[in-house]
């Protein structure tokens, strides 16, 4: 009775212990180590690392799985893959938990790094820790000063008086691409404009470079691509000057609608152009508006967002075509760092122009007229800034808008009043912080002097470890063992600077630094950095668009003109992810609550403790905030790293939002025992018999073999495409296939082909699913007797001859309506198809007294009879 308990113990699937073996296995024998000597072709594999917050998230399991699957799977295909990991250490996160806890940010970081470390091992990646990094570490900080003091001595770092995007809440400057409907990406507070010295990388230099680049990356998603050119925004527009009546200045202005120049009827100028500082001189009241405008940030959508108010300067430009004199505002809309600060107002042909026009009781003319809709402008409800006729424009009436623009610019140009520009959107990247918790710039300041980069064989420059992160603002201003300092050049008394740098900086190289972690020489070891970039795929959320892509791509740019790198752009390949969410419930009195199954919005529940009906949210992305969060640890724990994997690898296209479900998990539970049972049936009878390598000419032993290579053909495909969910599908099905075979023919009963045959099946099944569930597939690819690793294993291909059909089934259908379905030989023409679909007898009663307009023949799929 014991030993029949331990034998069915022993057959029962424990992921908690296959998966702890297993790991430990990959990590004794070193199995994920990338080297660059091995003759196969590379495979760099790159997710975007995380920041070490505490703990892993639903996401992160998500996002590092799918990058796994990638490498595995490549892996298999033959590759030399490099997959690492490593941490986006530094950032204010970190600086406000060692506040909070009395602690050091150090600790802080480097304990979550720890935590975090474990579980991503428990999700059995397959990561080359001895590449791990953390960006706080003090040799990547060292590096990184180094390649900040040559891009110096390029050109492409400054210091300037800035306006400035300013977080109250964290105390730092954020960058435009951090502030996200007018409030700081961190800490949701709304961003205030004050003027800093800071620092500046010149991505400007870059920009046309840039933009042209995103037609080498056809394998990046077509709507970062789109993100990334609406953000350089590269424009081609008419530069000229508005005289100012009474005064010797003129007013400079950039338009790309040179085309509607007859319709303005305002100027719109910065709270901090320089004719509105001469008004604020002597008008209080233009002092109090500027102080109101610069509550504001700088971003272009935080001033969107702007109720659109203005204060009248009382000078008036004078237009350079018609001699109107026309108001000039000081608009709470426009900025002094956009363009020329300037503005020429067209209220019929831009929005923002329009409202404010509408709210001051300014003049709006229309001045383009769309085709078959006259505008009128007393009845106008908004700007029409579409294409049309110029009209009102003497002597420029009757021409298209498009050929109108070319003709004002040749006619300013001729005439000496402007000349053709091209802009961009695209503004330097402010790279200054004010916080502890970063790394800092290496440059000195000397009254002497000026701005002296700290010699090279002085960093890096160190963060003192005893720090106040109690004071107000940046903590590093207080210290004086930190600021104060020799000036290199002269040896007199100087002061350290004291900001970080943005932690973008970080993210824009550790991909390089992956490739030569240990190397000490430089920041990186030219060989190895240009054995394995770029990288081959690089997985990471779409928010990232902007932001840290674009940041990646110039600085890759400005390192390979550095000699540092050979190619152009760091990423062949990107995958953007969907986010995890999860139905929530919230009661107005008790809080948050879950409901039992994923629920349709605008439905409604009970709260189980004072019975409010409660209508249903949207589904919500995961979040502390939410209160919505799965643990992995938990799921990980009670259900194994092989089961949290499938289900988010089965649940929705990595491309696509995923909604949480618990019954989601349960079934993909149920699969993984399923499979286990039937590889554990199938082992025993198979001990001394190969895998079938030949197709039976008939009968189910053909059908068998027949699905097991459509299946590899298959999931082959679909991992290719990213399309995981339907891989796994797919192997579902010949799961399927082989457990419904087994219920109907014992194995200890069958023959030597058939025995073979459904070897085929197991193996199969359990190579297909290595990439996606490496644990359980590893354990079962021992039971079926194999002492090699699976890992390493060669990745199936399908059989031709097994893949050979002598007939296919196709529906037909008429007018797109499913009518028949027919079974036809394999080798049939397109006529032979559309022969045996018009004289199926089921279609054609549908045919009669019907003319058939064209057919649409799709070889192996369907018939399509088109009748009127």
């Amino acid at each position: 009775m014991n030993a029949s308990n331990n034998e069915n113990k022993e057959l029962r699937y424990n992921p908690q212990a296959i998966e702890a073996k297993w790991q430990q296995t990959w990590e004794r024998e070193g199995t994920f180590r990338a080297l660059e000597g091995r003759d196969r072709e590379k495979f760099y594999c790159l997710v975007m690392f995380p920041y070490p917050s505490g703990r892993i998230h639903m996401g992160h399991v998500r996002n590092y799985a799918i990058g796994d699957v990638i490498a595995r799977h490549q892996r298999m295909l033959g590759k030399n893959v490099l997959n690492p990991m490593g941490w986006d250490a530094f950032g204010m996160p970190a600086e406000n938990a060692a506040r909070k806890q009395n602690s050091h940010p150090a600790t802080w970081t480097y304990a979550n790094i720890d935590t975090m470390r474990q579980e991503l091992k428990s999700m059995g990646l397959s990561y080359d820790w001895n590449r791990e990094l953390a960006t706080c570490d003090t040799d990547y900080a060292r590096w990184e000063q180094v390649i900040f003091l040559k891009l110096y001595t390029r050109g492409l770092v400054y210091r300037k008086e800035s306006l400035v995007n300013w977080d109250p809440v964290d105390e730092t400057v954020l960058a435009n691409e951090q502030v996200i409907d007018g409030r700081g990406w961190r800490s949701g507070a709304l961003v205030e404009r004050r003027e800093l010295a800071q620092w500046f990388l010149r991505i400007t230099a870059y920009a046309d470079e840039l933009l042209d680049g995103l037609e080498s990356l056809p394998d990046w998603p077509a709507t970062v691509r789109t993100m990334q050119a609406n953000w350089i925004g590269r424009s081609h527009g008419l530069e000229f000057s508005f005289p100012i009546d009474g005064l010797s200045e003129t007013l400079p202005v950039y338009t790309t609608r040179p085309d509607t120049i007859m319709g303005v009827t305002f100027c719109s100028i910065a709270a901090e152009h320089p004719l509105a500082q001469r008004v604020a001189a002597n008008d209080p009241e233009a002092v109090a508006f500027i102080r109101e405008c610069q509550k504001s940030g700088t971003s272009e959508e935080a001033l969107e967002r702007l109720e659109k108010k203005g204060f009248d300067t009382g000078f008036k430009a004078i237009h350079p075509l018609t001699g109107e004199k026309i108001p000039i505002y000081i608009a709470n809309f426009v900025l002094m760092s956009y363009g020329t600060g300037a503005v020429m107002a067209v209220p019929a042909h831009d929005q923002r122009d329009f409202e404010f026009a509408r709210a001051h009781h300014l003049p709006i003319r229309v001045v383009i007229q769309p085709s078959g809709r006259p505008l009128d402008a007393t009845t106008l409800r908004e700007a029409w800034t579409g294409p049309g006729i110029m009209v009102n424009s003497a002597p420029f009436d009757g021409l298209d808008n498009e050929t109108g623009k070319v003709r004002v610019i040749e006619t300013f140009e001729q005439r000496g009043l402007g000349q053709r520009r091209t802009h961009y959107r695209l503004r330097d990247w402010g790279i200054s912080r004010q916080r502890y918790w970063g790394n800092p710039i290496p440059m000195i300041h000397c009254r002497n002097c000026g701005i002296v980069p700290v010699p090279e064989k002085d960093l890096p420059v160190r963060l003192p470890e005893q720090v106040n992160l109690d004071v107000q603002g940046n903590p590093l201003d207080h210290l004086a063992t930190f600021t104060e300092v020799a000036c290199p050049q002269c040896g007199n008394p100087a002061r350290r600077e004291t900001d970080t740098m943005d932690t973008f900086m970080e993210s824009s190289w550790y991909f390089l630094r992956y490739c030569c972690r240990d190397f000490q020489e430089g920041p990186l070891d030219p060989v190895r950095v240009n054995h394995w970039m770029p990288v081959d795929q690089y997985v990471g959320g779409i928010e990232h668009a902007v932001l840290h892509l674009l940041y990646a791509r110039f600085f890759h740019k400005a390192l390979r003109d550095e000699g540092m790198v050979a190619t152009d752009e760091p990423f062949r390949r990107l995958l953007t992810q969907g986010m995890v969410r999860k139905d929530t419930l919230h009661c107005p009195t008790h809080g948050w609550r879950y409901p039992g199954e994923v629920i349709m919005e605008g439905t409604t529940q009970v709260c189980a403790e004072c019975r409010q009906t409660i209508v249903v949210g949207r589904n919500e992305k995961m979040s502390k905030s939410k209160h919505n969060v799965v643990d992995p640890a938990e799921l990980i724990q009670g259900y194994g790293a092989d089961t949290a994997r499938l289900f988010m690898l089965f649940a929705a296209p990595p491309q696509q939002d995923l909604e949480w479900s618990d019954a989601g998990v349960d079934g993909a539970w149920r699969f993984l025992n399923r499979l286990w049972r039937m590889v554990r049936e199938i082992a025993p009878e198979v001990g001394n018999v190969a895998a079938a390598t030949a197709t039976p000419s008939q009968g189910q032993l053909k059908g068998l073999r027949t699905k097991v290579h459509e299946t590899i053909d298959k999931v082959g495909r679909d991992l290719e495409r990213f399309q995981f969910n339907t891989a796994i599908a797919a192997i579902m099905e010949l799961v399927n296939v082989g457990t419904r075979h087994l219920a109907e023919q014992s194995l200890k009963d069958s023959d030597s082909p058939t025995r073979a045959i459904m070897r085929e099946l197991a193996e199969t099944a359990v190579i297909l699913l290595h990439p996606l569930v490496p644990h359980i597939t590893e354990e079962l690819w021992r039971t079926l007797g194999h002492a090699t690793p699976l890992v390493d294993y060669p990745w199936p291909k399908p059989d031709p001859n097994a893949l050979a059909r002598e007939e296919m089934t196709l529906i037909v259908q008429v007018n797109g309506k499913l009518r028949a379905r027919m079974t036809v030989p394999a080798d049939s023409s397109r006529a032979d198809l559309e022969s045996a679909a018009r004289n199926d007898p089921a279609i054609v009663t549908h045919l009669q007294d019907k003319t058939v307009v064209k057919t649409i023949v799709v070889p192996g799929r369907l018939v399509n009879i088109v009748v009127r």
